[in-house]
């Protein structure tokens, strides 16, 4: 090969220029994702201890509301000053989060380390949203976003039995400090590549993009709302109402400053684009969080065999994410979504059957791999095709919008079944269980039917 067609040959995400910000990037992906799945792992055994069952769906929520808070600051900080001041805050919040829950000793203190632990993990997605947008090439766009989808789910891997066996032999607590000693590591390894981030883009006159009071103040108006939502069995029967009622109105009306507009009016395009991925994420977290839950109370696994469905879960998404990077465009955008969908519904239609009628357990982990492969499918789509229809300036903004949406999806369709949970028996009563699916399913069938108008034809 002549020294021309090396020197032209294209750098890839793992070549010498890139390789190290690909590997700390993904690092830091991957111990969000074992965090994530250690949790759902564990919260049984956890709910159990600190005597928290009514407080089981808040303990997912809680993160995902404080979460708004941080995309929004993070979009708006790193379309302001650039990715790397926002890197490293957001990885700092993330650790005094995860020490903090690594030694609660009741139930309160532990949801209120999830709400930093929130604050920092929403944050330091965006930023490296934006350090991806900056310091690849859009040609490789496809490929960063792509390994970040494996990152996600391949801790899933092995993340629940580790989880299961650490919480049952040493003590829940030790997940989360363990999750702490991997991230300094991953943190040192992101740092040298941060430096090499370009400035964002001044506009006419030398003026920096200004700090955007009001969508931050939305921002804790909308996690407020999310909070409430999740705390209505904890109201008596005659303020449920009330408090529903107005969490919904504050939500929606915090929201709409926070999204492209006409997301909440699925206009097509991007703002139905970002409204989908919301939708795509309540319908599967919402129902993966009762699927260990489920198998424990019904099917008596222990934590540790319970987690082998979110493994198998986890193993669907990154067999996906790699078939999704070898086909490129090959398959079309609006396809590849409507697949995942379809896929995502098979595995919530299986949860709701298998409690309905006591199927075998077998059903639902097998069908659960199927599910993980829609959202693996998928998933690295909504980031490839925001990013395209986004101006330079709008970046920081559209990523905060979609991770925003995501967020709140699964926020709101935990606080759904979390209430329908309390309201039908708990872990107690199978029908509990049933309709925590059934929520997923209706969600995901919404998703299903709006997917046309999120990408245009031909994409």
């Amino acid at each position: 090969m002549s020294d021309a067609a090396v020197s032209t040959r294209p750098e890839g995400v793992l070549s010498g220029r890139y390789r190290l910000a690909t590997l700390g990037m993904c690092a830091l992906i991957g111990i969000a994702a074992f965090e994530s799945l250690a949790v759902t792992t564990i919260m049984p055994i956890i709910s159990r201890e600190l005597d928290g069952e009514a407080l089981y769906s808040l303990s997912f929520a809680a993160p995902l509301a404080s979460g708004l808070v941080g995309m929004v600051v993070a979009g708006n900080w790193a379309d302001r000053s650039g990715p790397r001041v926002v890197v490293i805050a957001s990885m700092l919040l993330f650790a005094v989060g995860l020490l903090v829950v690594g030694t609660a000793p009741d139930m309160v203190v532990l949801l209120l380390g999830r709400l930093v632990q929130g604050v920092g993990s929403g944050a330091v997605i965006v930023g490296l949203y934006v350090m991806v947008a900056r310091l690849y090439p859009p040609g490789l766009h496809p490929s960063i976003f792509a390994g970040f989808a494996a990152a996600w789910v391949v801790p899933g891997l092995v993340g629940p039995l580790v989880a299961g066996v650490v919480a049952e032999t040493v003590g829940w607590h030790w997940v989360f400090l363990g999750a702490l000693g991997l991230a300094v590591p991953a943190f040192f390894a992101v740092l040298p590549s941060l430096r090499r981030v370009p400035p964002p883009v001044v506009a006419e006159g030398g003026q920096r993009v200004p700090w955007s009071i009001g969508r931050i103040l939305w921002s804790v108006g909308a996690a407020l709302g999310v909070l409430a939502l999740n705390l209505v069995s904890e109201f008596p029967t005659w303020l449920t109402v009330v408090v529903i009622v107005l969490a919904v109105v504050v939500l929606a009306v915090a929201l709409r400053p926070l999204l492209p507009p006409g997301t909440l009016r699925a206009t097509p395009g991007l703002p139905t684009l970002v409204l989908l991925r919301g939708l795509v994420g309540a319908a599967f977290l919402g129902s993966e969080v009762y699927i260990p839950y489920m198998l424990s109370a019904e099917y008596d696994f222990s934590a540790s065999a319970s987690g082998v469905t979110l493994t198998l879960g986890a193993l669907g998404w990154a067999f996906a994410s790699w078939v999704q990077g070898r086909l490129g465009d090959r398959v079309a955008q609006r396809d590849g979504i409507r697949i995942g969908i379809v896929l995502v519904l098979i595995g919530v239609v299986v949860a709701a059957l298998t409690p309905l009628f006591h199927l075998p357990p077998a059903f639902l982990i097998a069908t659960w791999a199927v599910a993980g492969f829609g959202m693996g499918f998928m998933y690295p789509r909504f980031s490839v095709l925001v990013l395209a229809l986004s101006t330079e300036s709008a970046r920081g903004f559209n990523s905060s919008a979609l991770t925003i949406a995501d967020s709140t999806g699964s926020a709101v369709a935990l606080a759904l079944t979390g209430a329908a949970f309390g309201l039908l028996g708990g872990a107690s009563s199978p029908i509990a269980f049933v309709a925590c699916f059934t929520v997923g399913t209706g969600v995901a069938v919404l998703a299903l039917a709006l997917s046309g108008r999120a990408v245009p034809r031909g994409r």
